[in-house]
């Protein structure tokens, strides 16, 4: 008869009860709490035999357990988690989530998934369910399952309703214990048509016309979450041909593109921004795709790469696009150098857009002080219903395009503050994010309250 309480505190400590007569014979982790053994030694006062296996063979071996029924409650004990796991995971891709959050809280076990850039909380799960589904996870991410002290992160495949998917994982101690957070990576399905991102007919021209360039930069900016891998993207595909030679530095590589060379970096290994940009210049490339700029070496490179006969596509996380000189100027590069080799910047937001099935219009109009919308607003309400999540279906992006001209280029080398630039780029006729977003609403697209959440309340 196999002692619960024994096999309890092995399920806890994701161990396997190997056998009990005539002494306990356990498989465990290497490195495991010494709390393991003083409740061990509380439980029975029989001698303990030890095996460390690494985390693959455990995990195996509880498999082999399942599919055998040999140790029927230890496998009763494995099979709740695998099926939570796998149906948490389900619910999370029906209902197009991008990020799924695994937390333990002071009252038990919480999880939320990420809807069209909002979190919403699931129901709450019991507390003894965090130990053994975040050592789950951490099985399938090859993660150290022992090592709950330090930030982990790496990806997981797996099969999800006959489908295999692909999750970015990392994980972080928190106060009651650890986080998981899992990031559904990008789909291939993509279309990165221009037109579906939400660009305008006016701004796909201008952008299209900027990708035609034989040399120059193009910045995308915004932060982290915004939709600019996926503009980033949607440019690499026009400039996808097979007499063009297209290079790529990404950290990580999130979408596999065919037609482009995709290098990753990776920084235990030394291999930096910096370090693949220069090889990168070496490979005769006539475009380049650099993930972030994230410093200004890799950014003075790029800078000299569009100056020197290249295409040089990129992001920045900046507010607006007249912010993006100053904070290029920030990182040591010079104005001269910017307006000479800027051709273009993008700066962008992601708005949850209406569901077309619930959406309802009220009878009092928004009325904007006139210096930042002219006309009347409709009032829209996010009713929600089954075909939506709280009224929102989808997301689309807001845009804004400054263009550098030979007016803009004068203004950024002479030095002028980011406030000017703008004022003069609106003047040749650029829509700002805030105007956009007045648009959409204008369109039905999304509510006032959205626009406001994603670009904080204007000062009219």
């Amino acid at each position: 008869m196999v002692n619960q309480q024994i096999l309890a505190l092995c399920n806890q400590y994701q161990a396997i009860l190997l056998s009990e007569e005539p002494v306990l014979h356990i498989a465990i982790a290497p490195n495991p709490p010494a709390q393991f053994f003083e409740a061990l030694r509380f439980l029975s006062d029989k001698t303990v035999n030890v095996e460390y296996w690494p985390a693959e063979q455990l995990e195996k071996a509880r498999h082999s357990q399942g599919s055998t029924g040999k140790d029927e409650p230890q496998d009763l004990h494995l099979a709740p988690v695998v099926q939570l796991l796998q149906e948490t995971l389900r619910k999370a891709i029906q209902l197009r989530a991008s990020d799924i959050h695994f937390e333990p809280v002071e009252q038990g076990y919480q999880i939320r998934f990420r809807v069209d850039g909002v979190l919403q909380l699931q129901p709450l799960l019991p507390a003894p369910l965090a130990a053994p589904l975040t050592a789950r996870l951490k099985v399938l991410g090859n993660l150290d399952i022992a090592e709950r002290r330090l930030p982990q992160d790496g990806q997981i495949e797996i099969e999800v309703e006959k489908q295999t998917c692909s999750f970015r994982i990392s994980t972080l101690p928190v106060y009651h214990g650890e986080k998981v957070v899992l990031r559904l990576m990008t789909q291939t399905a993509q279309t990165f048509e221009l037109s579906e991102l939400g660009m305008s007919a006016d701004d796909c021209a201008h952008f299209q016309s900027a990708l035609t360039n034989p040399q120059g930069m193009i910045l995308v900016t915004g932060p982290t979450g915004s939709g600019k891998t996926i503009t980033l993207y949607s440019a690499l595909k026009i400039l996808n041909q097979v007499s063009s030679n297209l290079c790529s530095v990404e950290d990580p590589i999130e979408i596999p593109m065919h037609g482009l060379n995709q290098t990753q970096i990776n920084t235990k290994a030394g291999l930096s921004f910096q370090n693949v940009l220069r090889a990168l210049l070496r490979q005769d490339p006539d475009i380049i795709m650099v993930g972030e700029i994230r410093d200004g070496d890799t950014a003075e490179i790029a800078i000299k790469a569009a100056q020197t006969g290249h295409l040089v596509l990129s992001t920045l996380h900046t507010n607006s696009t007249a912010e993006t000189v100053v904070r290029l100027e920030q990182m040591g590069v010079e104005r001269w150098m910017l307006a000479s080799a800027l051709n273009m910047v993008v700066a962008q937001r992601l708005v949850r857009k209406l569901c077309p099935h619930c959406k309802q219009q009220l009878a009092d109009d928004i009325i904007l002080p006139k210096t930042m919308w002219a006309n009347a607003l409709p009032r829209w309400q996010a009713v929600g219903c089954e075909r939506c999540y709280g009224g929102f279906y989808g997301r689309s992006a807001l845009f804004e395009i400054l263009l550098i001209g030979p007016a803009l280029q004068s203004a950024i080398t002479q030095g002028l503050p980011a406030h000017e630039i703008e004022a003069l780029a609106r003047q040749n006729g650029m829509v700002t994010l805030f105007e956009s977003g007045c648009r959409a609403v204008e369109q039905g697209l999304t509510t006032q309250e959205e626009l406001y959440r994603v670009l904080g309340v204007p000062h009219g």
